[in-house]
Parts: C-alpha cells; sequence; structure tokens
C-alpha cells in the first residue's frame, strides 16, 4: 500500500474508535435500535440526491445494507446498550478482520503472505492480552452480540470487495439507504413506539451532534474511504488496518469517558501497532504459476510439402524435389517421441529423375 492510502486507513480507525464513545454518549440519548436507524436515515438525506444513481447492481447494496447496516450496528448498539463498555467494544469488534481473512479466503481465493500472516497474529494476541486486562465485567450478552456484530462486519467487507463500486461515496450513500426502515420496524417491535417517540421529543443538540458525527463522519466518510481502499488493494491487507481501531477507542474512552488504561493495556496497544506494521508492509507475492502437467518437447519442423495438397506430376515437380529433401534433414540432431510426431503422411522418397 502507498504511503498515503496507509495514512487514509490509520485516519478512518482514528474515526472509529472515537466514534464508540460517541456511541456511548448517544445511548444516553436514544434507544439503539432507533439511534442506529437515525444514523443512517441522515447519511442517506439529502445525500442521495445529489450522488446520482447507484452504480452497482442493487443485489450487493442490499447486500452490505443487510450485513453492515442492520446486523453490525444493531448487533453493536444493543451489546453496548446492554452494558458492554467502548473500550472493550472497539477491542472485542476488530475480530472482524480474522473474519474477513477468513472470508476472503474462502469466497475471493485471496491468500495473504506469510507476513501478513504473522502480523495478523501478532495483533490478535495483542487484542487477547487487552481481553484480559479488561476482564468479563460486563454481561456475557453484550459481548455475545459484540462477536456477532463482528462476524456481520467481516460478511460486509467482502461483499464489499466483490461488488468493487467504482464510487465508494456514491456506493455508502446508497448502502445507508437500506437499514433505515428494518431498522425503525425492529425498533417499533423491540423498543416500543413510546420510548423512540420520548426520544425524539427530547431531542438536544447533543444528541443532534451525536447523530451528525456517527453519520457523515463516522458512516459516510469512514465506510466510503473504507470501500475505496477495498476496492484497489486485497481485503486481507486492508482489514487488519482495523486493528488500530481499539488503540483510539481505548484512549478517548480514557479521556472523555474516564475510563482506565492499565499499562497491561498499553502493551496491547504496542501488540496491534506492531502487528498492523507487519501486516500492511508485507509485500504480496503474486502466486507461481502451476507446472504444466505434460512434459515440454521439441517438435521438430514440419515439412512444407507435408501439409501442401497433392499435386499432379507437372514440369513444376522438380522445383519441389529439393525442397522436400532438404526440409527432411534437420540441421540439429532432436530426438522426439512418437506422440510428438506430425499427424501427416510420410514423405514418399524422391523420385529417380530418368533421360527423356
Amino acid at each position: 500500500m502507498r504511503p498515503a492510502h496507509i495514512a487514509l486507513a490509520a485516519l478512518v480507525a482514528a474515526v472509529w474508535g472515537v466514534n464508540f464513545v460517541v456511541i456511548e454518549i448517544g445511548l444516553d440519548h436514544f434507544p439503539p435500535l432507533l439511534f442506529s436507524a437515525l444514523r443512517f436515515l441522515v447519511a442517506a438525506l439529502p445525500a442521495v440526491f445529489l450522488v446520482g444513481r447507484p452504480k452497482v447492481a442493487w443485489k450487493w447494496i442490499i447486500a452490505v445494507g443487510l450485513a453492515l447496516g442492520v446486523a453490525k450496528f444493531g448487533l453493536l448498539f444493543l451489546g453496548m446498550d446492554l452494558g458492554a463498555p467502548a473500550g472493550l467494544s472497539s477491542l472485542v469488534l476488530q475480530v472482524q478482520a480474522v473474519f474477513t481473512a477468513l472470508l476472503a479466503f474462502a469466497v475471493l481465493g485471496e491468500r495473504p503472505a506469510r507476513r501478513a500472516v504473522l502480523g495478523m497474529a501478532v495483533a490478535l494476541a495483542g487484542i487477547g492480552v487487552a481481553a484480559v486486562d479488561e476482564g468479563t465485567s460486563g454481561p456475557v450478552t453484550g459481548f455475545v452480540l459484540v462477536i456477532a456484530a463482528a462476524a456481520a462486519w467481516g460478511v460486509s467487507n467482502v461483499c464489499t470487495r466483490r461488488a468493487a463500486p467504482p464510487d465508494a461515496l456514491n456506493w455508502m450513500v446508497w448502502v445507508s439507504t437500506v437499514p433505515v426502515l428494518p431498522l425503525l420496524g425492529l425498533s417499533l417491535l423491540v423498543e416500543g413506539p413510546e420510548r423512540d417517540l420520548a426520544a425524539l421529543r427530547a431531542l438536544d443538540w447533543t444528541g443532534v451532534g451525536v447523530i451528525v458525527y456517527v453519520a457523515w463522519v463516522a458512516t459516510v466518510f469512514g465506510f466510503g474511504a473504507w470501500g475505496w481502499l477495498l476496492r484497489r488493494h486485497p481485503a486481507s491487507s486492508v482489514a487488519p488496518f482495523s486493528l488500530l481501531v481499539p488503540v483510539f477507542g481505548m484512549s478517548s474512552a480514557a479521556l472523555f469517558l474516564g475510563e482506565s488504561v492499565s499499562p497491561l493495556r498499553w502493551v496491547a496497544a504496542a501488540l496491534l501497532v506492531g502487528g498492523v506494521a507487519l501486516t500492511s508492509l508485507a509485500a504480496r507475492k503474486p502466486a507461481p504459476p502451476e507446472p504444466d502437467p505434460k512434459p515440454l518437447v521439441r517438435r521438430a519442423p514440419v515439412p512444407v510439402s507435408s501439409v501442401a495438397p497433392p499435386v499432379a506430376p507437372s514440369a513444376a515437380q522438380p522445383m519441389a524435389q529439393p525442397m522436400a529433401s532438404s526440409a527432411a534433414q534437420p540441421a540439429t540432431p532432436c530426438a522426439v517421441s512418437p506422440a510428438a510426431q506430425p499427424l501427416v503422411p510420410p514423405l514418399a522418397p524422391p523420385r529417380e529423375e530418368r533421360p527423356v
């Protein structure tokens, strides 16, 4: 990856890391499913009228809209609403890199280089260290929902790679139109219309700012840039950059929410950064070509007269005889297997000239 692309991937990771703090604040103002629906509603409107018609098939827009908008963010918001801390959620969600790599290998046939695999192992070790430090203070249900959200994110990454949208902004805006109605319907069924109306009536400037950040900064810019990177690089090369998200997530949670950052967690962050560096700097070597199952056999030159149609004896016949006799004697001897012989009848011996 180019340095500018690496910087863009790191910026997206920072935006998404701070987004967990913003989500934590937003959950104090909105029910989780309604919050997620408003996020995509604001991301889609009015931008959908400005970006033009969709430039990829609707099947991919719907697939990513359901996987990313309904499944990933719906499950994440529910998990955090059930008590999963912002720092732990930003950490656990990065298991999506493993889901993405596995799905990219199974569906797209992408093989990461050995150094990239080592980098992912180091980064996942950092996640394990941070998970041990964090402990299981939150409810188990919230933890499981965040894991499920990570799997949905992996599906979204692979679908985006397969769709290969030519315009990332156009792509993300149209994807944002898909989850609005499903999330609103789920909110009415699960959270109830009374709770939704109460949240909308109590809307203040903090709630507006939260919606603007998660909609335009984290969604439109973040996933638009992410999709742009996935279109130009293999999913297994882009996805590990998301492992930087918990570094920014834990730091911003400590700064704005007062969550403590222990020395062990900083060790985990160092492992994450080191793992991402190994992965991003790993050169992807092309796969060697498969050997030809048939042995390469040098073929003897085919005489010109052997492929020409038979010619009746005429005055031109003596002119063809020297050519045939010279072609029948190759300049260098070469052993040729019977299977490699030309599939033409053998030449007749040259006719003897008789005096007239």
